[in-house]
């Protein structure tokens, strides 16, 4: 019969501290299983994308309504496909580039609320250094010497 071992103890140094779980996990895990809490925010960034174009719809519909006044305004067939060769592409551009850049900004926050983070001008918070162990130095022993410091009397 084998010999009885007395429980083993373990040596607590500090108070127990509740052991927290990112939030991004729940959330994504919501989207993925497609529950109704994930179904939400699927529809949150959805009803966003489509804010997002119909807004750029209606910037872009205001030139089109309006160009054939403007155009039978000027009456000169130069400046009309001088108008339509160069004058429309930048203002097409530039609005494709701004819906592009608002498009991938919903994105961004949607994917900062599946990862859980509360504040989003807040820096990712790191986790913590663990302790030098017994046969290493500290951490500020191991740096090297600035060549430019030196003691209150002056000697290096």
């Amino acid at each position: 019969m084998p010999a009885e071992q007395a429980p083993r103890r373990e040596v607590v140094t500090g108070d127990r501290k509740a052991v927290r779980r990112p939030a991004g996990r729940r959330t994504q895990l919501e989207i993925h299983e497609q529950t109704p809490l994930g179904a939400a925010y699927v529809r949150s960034l959805m009803r966003s994308q489509l804010r997002t174009g119909l807004a750029a719809l209606a910037v872009l519909a205001l030139p089109v309504v309006t160009l054939p006044l403007f155009l039978g305004a000027l009456r000169s067939p130069a400046t009309t496909w001088a108008v339509l060769g160069f004058a429309c592409y930048p203002v097409l551009v530039a609005l494709a580039w701004a819906y592009v850049r608002r498009a991938e900004r919903n994105e961004r926050d949607f994917a900062r609320l599946v990862r859980g983070a509360e504040h989003p001008h807040e820096p990712p918070r790191r986790a913590p250094l663990p302790p030098p162990r017994a046969d290493e130095a500290p951490h500020s022993a191991r740096l090297p010497a600035r060549p430019d410091a030196t003691d209150r009397h002056g000697a290096a």
